[in-house]
Order: structure tokens, then sequence, then C-alpha cells
């Protein structure tokens, strides 16, 4: 391993990312869009930013728009010369988003960019995306592919970048926006399938400093480029379900991505979210933080630790939601409760301590 990583405890700051620097742009770039809400001639806007998704009411309907990528889980795929599963994540990005404010992913449509053109590449990564739009019951009605020498690099031939767009519907009745998360709240995790599509630039500087991708790390049991490709887990189906069967009441709803944990504070301010009984880093995440020295806190603001989805949610709802999630092949449990009013605190017990992420 590089001498840096053995001084140091490693950071997401090490490699170039500074999450608050990019929420001082999220804000501003929020300031700016927020003036184009009243061009609309037709329904109403509302929600255009800091949520899951972009809303607007047209009549009776809710149309949720919402837009992602699968980030630097791309050189992973050109490593190992494997395509036919990264656009499994971009839809997977994109689903999962959405349908944490109630809405039924409906169409989507792909925007692939390439340093050359290359039909068997494209043919590879429109696999991966049909088998994602089947899993989210979804359809993919057009996109984009764009070759860019001079801007997309990287080695050989193969260098690309994917991202998509999904439209989503629901209605009022249906809208789930975290405004009615109380003091009582269970807050439930779903399982990952690994990784999934984020961390992967603090992932790749600690773990290809020191192994090759045919390499088997001690707390692996594939092989670290096999690993590192496993798709993200699809959460539409159960989610859907869960909405749908309008006798059970969900009160917020969490993709758990970029930033991790944290992210429950977008769903209400006016609440503590205390996770009390989170997983304990396994596997891949092991791996991540002895062989880059990540302090817990680290870990848990940036990987998702094992847990993919979170839903809040009143007691009486737990066992009726548990039930159909285990329904659909995923494992389901209790992280964490809402046991306080506060201003949108994430706190994790951690090692012994409280700790806020």
């Amino acid at each position: 391993m590089s001498r840096r990583l053995k001084n140091k405890h490693a950071t997401y700051d090490d490699v170039g990312i500074d999450l608050k620097k990019i929420r001082k742009s999220h804000q501003s770039i929020g300031q700016f869009i927020s003036s184009t809400h009243s061009f609309i001639r037709k329904g109403k806007v509302l929600s255009g930013f800091g949520h899951y998704a972009g809303l607007i009411e047209i009549d009776s309907n809710i149309l949720a728009l919402h837009s992602d990528g699968v980030g630097t889980k791309v050189i992973i795929s050109q490593i190992m010369d494997s395509f036919d599963t990264v656009g499994i994540d971009c839809v997977a990005m994109n689903v999962n988003d959405i349908i944490c404010i109630g809405a039924r992913p409906l169409a989507f449509i792909d925007y692939i960019a390439l340093k050359s053109s290359n039909k068997n590449l494209i043919d590879e990564i429109v696999k991966g995306l049909v088998e994602g739009a089947k899993r989210s019951e979804i359809a993919i009605v057009g996109g984009e592919t764009a070759i860019l020498p001079d801007l997309i690099s990287g080695p050989g031939k193969n260098a690309f970048d994917l991202a998509g767009m999904v439209l989503g519907i629901t209605s009022k009745s249906q809208l789930i926006l975290g405004d009615k998360i109380k003091v009582g709240d269970i807050i439930l995790g779903i399982e990952s399938s690994g990784l999934h599509s984020n961390g992967y630039s603090l992932a790749r500087k600690i773990l290809l400093s020191k192994y090759s991708i045919e390499d088997k790390p001690e707390y692996i049991t594939r092989t670290l480029g096999e690993e590192l490709l496993i798709p993200t887990r699809i959460y539409v189906k159960p989610i859907m379900e869960i909405i749908e069967e309008e006798i059970i009441d969900v009160d917020g709803l969490a993709h758990i991505t970029g930033g991790s944990f944290a992210k429950l504070s977008r769903l209400s301010k006016k609440v503590r979210f205390n996770l009390n009984q989170l997983p304990n880093a396994e596997g891949i995440f092991k791996q991540i933080q002895v062989d880059g020295h990540v302090k817990t806190k680290e870990m848990y603001r940036t990987f998702n630790m094992g847990i993919g989805f979170c839903l809040i949610i009143p007691k009486d709802s737990v066992d009726p939601i548990m039930t159909i999630v285990e329904k659909n092949r995923m494992k389901c449990m209790q992280i964490g409760i809402v046991d306080k009013r506060g201003k949108g605190e994430v706190i994790a017990q951690l090692d012994g301590r409280n700790i806020k992420l």
C-alpha cells in the first residue's frame, strides 16, 4: 500500500471530494434553478430541488423526474473489461431515488458518452439497461449516444460514461416527502448488495493500491473485481407494493447513496434520527476500513455499510412491511428510531459512542 495510506486515515477529501463544498454548490444551483419554476405554462412545480425528485403537478397527477449516473464504477467495468451490468446500476440509481417520494417509475432515457464509436461496447451497456428496466418494471423510451474523444479519457477504446433520467407518476394522496415523520417512528433498513454505486473513488484508492482485480482479499469471498462490479440492488417492487397497499402507513423513504445515512436529514428538519442498531462493517466494507485505516464515522458517512434503503414508519407498520420485503427475497431489519424532536440530526451509535453523521 502507498505510504500515504499507511500513515493516515483515508477520507473522501484524499480523493478530491469535499462534501461541504458540494453541498454549497447544490445550494447555489437550487437558488438559480428555482427562478425557472414560474416559466412553465401548464402545471405547477411542487418541488424542484433538494429532495429525491423534482415534482410537477398536472391536473390530478404528479409527475416526478430524476437524473443520475453510475459514477466512477464505470472505471471498474473498464478494468474488468465487463460492461453488461453497469446499465443495471444506472437504472437503479434513478428508480431507487424516485420511489422515495412515492412515485411509480414509468419511463427511462439513457445518455452514453464514448471515447470512440464502439458497437460491441454499446450493446453490452444496453443489455444491462434492459435488465435494470425489467427489474424496475419500466420502459426505456429513448436516449443519446455521444462520441466525445476530446472529453472522455481512459485507457484503450472502451472508455465511457453513463447516466440516465427517469419519469415517474404519483398522486397527492401517495406523495411521501417526510413531513409526516414523528417521534416514535421506527427506522427499517433493507440490505444492500454491496457498495452499490457510491464511494468508488475512495474504495478504488484504497483497494487498488494494494490488490489486483483478480485477488481475493481477506474479508471478501470473491475476486475484488467481481465484488466491485456487483450491481446495485433495485428496490422498486417491494417499495411500490408497500406504498400501493394503502392500509400500510409510511412516513419517509430514503435511498442510501452518496452521503450515506446523513441523507436521512433531508427528510425532516423537525426530528432527530437515532441509528442505534446499524450493522457492523463486514465484507467489502471491512476490507476498505482495515486497508485504508478509515475511521468509523467516515465509513458510515461515505458507504451504505450493508443498508441500501431505509423506511421511516409507525410501529404498527413494521410487521407487514417486513413481510413484503422478505417476500421479495430481501433482508430487512430495524436500524433505529426517531427518538425526539430536533433539527434533522442523524446520530449513530458506533464503537460504543453516539456519533453525529
